[in-house]
C-alpha cells in the first residue's frame, strides 16, 4: 500500500474490497469493477481545472 496523491480535497466514502482478491482489477476494468476508491469531495469545483479522458490523451501524445 501507498498514499495517494490527489489534486482535490475530500475524503474516502468508499473502498474497493474486491481488490483484495483480485487487484488485477486495476488494469482489467479500471474504469468499471476496478475501481479504488470513491471519493467525496469537500469542494467540487477543483474538478473545473482537471482534464477529462480524451483531453488528457491529448495533452500526452502532444508530449511525446
Amino acid at each position: 500500500a501507498a498514499e495517494m496523491y490527489a489534486p482535490l480535497t475530500g475524503k474516502i466514502a468508499a473502498v474497493n474490497e474486491d481488490l483484495g482478491d483480485n487487484p488485477a482489477l486495476v488494469n482489467q476494468d479500471p474504469y468499471g469493477r476496478g475501481w479504488i476508491v470513491k471519493i467525496e469531495f469537500s469542494d467540487s469545483s477543483q474538478l473545473d481545472d482537471l482534464l477529462d479522458a480524451a483531453a488528457y490523451k491529448n495533452h500526452i501524445e502532444l508530449s511525446e
